[in-house]
Protein backbone atom coordinates (compact mmCIF):
# COMPACT_ATOMS: atom_id res chain seq x y z
CA UNK A 1 0.00 0.00 0.00
CA UNK A 2 1.26 3.46 -0.86
CA UNK A 3 0.70 6.47 1.34
CA UNK A 4 0.51 9.46 -0.92
CA UNK A 5 1.47 12.91 0.26
CA UNK A 6 -0.90 15.75 -0.52
CA UNK A 7 0.06 19.34 -1.11
CA UNK A 8 -2.56 21.27 0.81
CA UNK A 9 -1.11 24.76 0.71
CA UNK A 10 1.10 25.14 -2.36
CA UNK A 11 1.85 28.81 -1.77
CA UNK A 12 3.21 27.89 1.68
CA UNK A 13 4.93 24.67 0.47
CA UNK A 14 3.06 22.52 3.00
CA UNK A 15 2.74 18.79 2.36
CA UNK A 16 0.73 16.36 4.53
CA UNK A 17 0.04 12.66 4.56
CA UNK A 18 0.55 9.28 6.19
CA UNK A 19 4.19 8.57 6.95
CA UNK A 20 3.20 5.00 7.78
CA UNK A 21 0.09 3.04 8.74
CA UNK A 22 -0.22 -0.02 10.94
CA UNK A 23 -3.83 -0.80 10.04
CA UNK A 24 -6.30 0.54 7.52
CA UNK A 25 -9.59 2.12 8.61
CA UNK A 26 -11.24 -1.32 8.82
CA UNK A 27 -8.57 -2.63 11.20
CA UNK A 28 -6.72 -4.77 8.64
CA UNK A 29 -2.95 -4.88 9.22
CA UNK A 30 -0.94 -3.08 6.55
CA UNK A 31 1.97 -4.97 5.00
CA UNK A 32 4.41 -2.91 2.92
CA UNK A 33 6.01 -3.79 -0.39
CA UNK A 34 8.91 -5.51 1.40
CA UNK A 35 6.56 -7.73 3.39
CA UNK A 36 6.98 -5.80 6.64
CA UNK A 37 4.28 -4.71 9.07
CA UNK A 38 4.88 -2.21 11.86
CA UNK A 39 2.81 -2.70 15.02
CA UNK A 40 1.31 0.60 16.18
CA UNK A 41 3.22 0.61 19.48
CA UNK A 42 6.54 0.28 17.60
CA UNK A 43 5.51 2.93 15.08
CA UNK A 44 4.51 5.28 17.88
CA UNK A 45 7.86 4.80 19.63
CA UNK A 46 9.76 5.41 16.37
CA UNK A 47 7.71 8.51 15.57
CA UNK A 48 8.33 10.02 19.00
CA UNK A 49 12.04 9.29 18.69
CA UNK A 50 12.14 10.95 15.27
CA UNK A 51 10.35 14.06 16.52
CA UNK A 52 12.55 14.28 19.61
CA UNK A 53 15.88 13.55 17.93
CA UNK A 54 15.59 14.71 14.33
CA UNK A 55 12.67 16.67 12.84
CA UNK A 56 14.27 17.69 9.52
CA UNK A 57 13.11 15.81 6.48
CA UNK A 58 15.14 14.99 3.46
CA UNK A 59 15.22 13.56 0.00
CA UNK A 60 15.35 9.77 -0.33
CA UNK A 61 16.81 9.37 3.21
CA UNK A 62 19.96 11.14 2.11
CA UNK A 63 19.82 14.88 1.49
CA UNK A 64 18.60 15.98 4.92
CA UNK A 65 17.31 19.48 5.58
CA UNK A 66 15.08 20.06 2.56
CA UNK A 67 11.97 19.90 4.69
CA UNK A 68 10.99 20.71 8.25
CA UNK A 69 8.46 18.71 10.26
CA UNK A 70 5.56 20.95 11.24
CA UNK A 71 2.94 18.37 12.23
CA UNK A 72 3.08 14.88 13.68
CA UNK A 73 0.48 12.70 15.33
CA UNK A 74 0.36 8.97 15.84
CA UNK A 75 -3.19 7.67 15.85
CA UNK A 76 -3.44 4.73 18.25
CA UNK A 77 -6.68 2.99 19.17
CA UNK A 78 -6.65 4.61 22.62
CA UNK A 79 -6.20 8.11 21.16
CA UNK A 80 -9.01 7.55 18.67
CA UNK A 81 -11.29 6.40 21.51
CA UNK A 82 -10.38 9.48 23.56
CA UNK A 83 -11.17 11.67 20.55
CA UNK A 84 -14.42 9.83 19.88
CA UNK A 85 -13.30 9.04 16.33
CA UNK A 86 -13.97 5.82 14.40
CA UNK A 87 -12.94 4.38 11.05
CA UNK A 88 -9.53 6.01 11.00
CA UNK A 89 -6.34 4.07 10.24
CA UNK A 90 -3.85 3.46 13.01
CA UNK A 91 -0.70 5.19 11.89
CA UNK A 92 1.57 8.19 11.78
CA UNK A 93 0.30 11.38 10.10
CA UNK A 94 2.86 14.08 9.27
CA UNK A 95 3.16 17.50 7.71
CA UNK A 96 6.31 19.10 6.32
CA UNK A 97 7.23 22.56 5.13
CA UNK A 98 9.43 22.15 2.07
CA UNK A 99 12.33 24.63 2.16
CA UNK A 100 14.53 23.27 -0.64
CA UNK A 101 13.61 24.62 -4.09
CA UNK A 102 14.77 21.52 -5.99
CA UNK A 103 12.86 19.20 -3.65
CA UNK A 104 9.74 21.38 -3.99
CA UNK A 105 9.98 21.14 -7.77
CA UNK A 106 10.15 17.32 -7.54
CA UNK A 107 7.09 17.24 -5.30
CA UNK A 108 5.12 19.56 -7.62
CA UNK A 109 6.07 17.48 -10.67
CA UNK A 110 5.00 14.24 -9.01
CA UNK A 111 8.52 12.78 -8.86
CA UNK A 112 7.97 12.46 -5.11
CA UNK A 113 4.33 11.76 -4.38
CA UNK A 114 4.55 9.97 -1.05
CA UNK A 115 6.45 9.86 2.22
CA UNK A 116 8.98 7.18 3.04
CA UNK A 117 10.15 6.53 6.55
CA UNK A 118 13.68 5.41 7.13
CA UNK A 119 14.97 3.45 10.03
CA UNK A 120 16.43 0.22 11.25
CA UNK A 121 14.62 -2.74 12.68
CA UNK A 122 15.21 -6.35 13.53
CA UNK A 123 12.91 -8.76 11.78
CA UNK A 124 11.39 -11.36 14.05
CA UNK A 125 12.10 -14.91 12.99
CA UNK A 126 9.12 -16.63 11.45
CA UNK A 127 8.00 -19.75 13.28
CA UNK A 128 6.91 -22.95 11.67
CA UNK A 129 3.78 -24.19 13.41
CA UNK A 130 4.33 -27.68 11.98
CA UNK A 131 7.78 -28.12 13.54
Amino acid sequence: MKFYAKVLKAEERLVFGWASMSTDSSGQQIVDSEGDAIPIDELERAAYEFVFENRPGGEMHDKIGGAILIESVVFTQKKLELLGVENVPLGWWVGFKIVDDALWDKIKSGTYAMFSIGGRATREAETDDNA
